[in-house]
């Protein structure tokens, strides 16, 4: 290193921070979500983790996914995930199919075991259950309000997915030894689910007192 600190010919090359990561990389994530406010104990939608748009009145999880190693390690990424919309049942369904698949992702369960174990794993108490949640994802593009490129995650990648095995770092699955359908008896233990780490919030979130 040089002796002189205004010498910066052997600096570091400047790495742009604006680089997008390309349109269908699988990578792992870490997702958290942003607290909005909103509640709604009909729905069972506690804790204060939803979010309500003032400008069309439809409800989500605005949450935030943090890339956790790779090339793209500690990149971060934002998207909205549908809980409701005036619209119609649409946007709520494709919120509920990512959070699906998030699930298997997270416990290693194939998207077409239809086991009691597998039931219990996309079963969760609430949105804390997603605040933390790790898993791969396929990275999207997609115009931002200024109209400019961005990363968004739309789809999580599940077991059934080639590379699932690898980048997750689990055992995988005995070739030949199932069907596409059954459950992955090979890749990892049955999901079994964690002890409740507190009980759902009710009344005002903590971070809104």
């Amino acid at each position: 290193m040089s002796s002189n600190y205004f010498d910066f010919q052997d600096a570091d090359p400047q790495q742009s921070g604006f680089d997008l990561i390309p349109k269908g990389a699988v990578v792992p994530v870490r997702m958290t979500i942003k607290p909005g406010g909103y509640d709604d104990p009909g729905q069972g939608w506690g804790g204060g983790y939803a979010t309500e748009s003032f400008e069309t009145g439809s409800i989500y999880l605005a949450a935030e996914f943090v890339v956790t190693g790779g090339d793209h390690a500690k990149r971060k990424m934002w998207s909205n995930i549908g809980l409701h919309s005036k619209k119609g049942p649409t946007w709520g369904q494709m919120g509920r199919s990512f959070i699906r698949a998030a699930l298997n992702s997270a416990r290693n369960v194939h998207p077409q075991d239809n086991s009691p174990q597998a039931a219990a794993a996309r079963r969760i108490q609430g949105f804390h259950e997603l605040d933390g949640l790790e898993f791969l994802a396929r990275v999207d593009i997609e115009k931002d309000s200024k109209g400019q490129d961005r990363n968004v995650v739309k789809i999580a990648v599940e077991p059934d997915h080639p590379d699932y095995a690898k980048l997750m770092g689990v055992p995988p699955k005995a070739s030949g030894s199932a069907s596409p359908g059954a459950p992955a008896q090979a890749a990892a233990p049955a999901y079994q689910a964690p002890a409740p780490q507190r009980a759902p919030v009710t009344g005002k979130p903590s971070w809104a007192q």
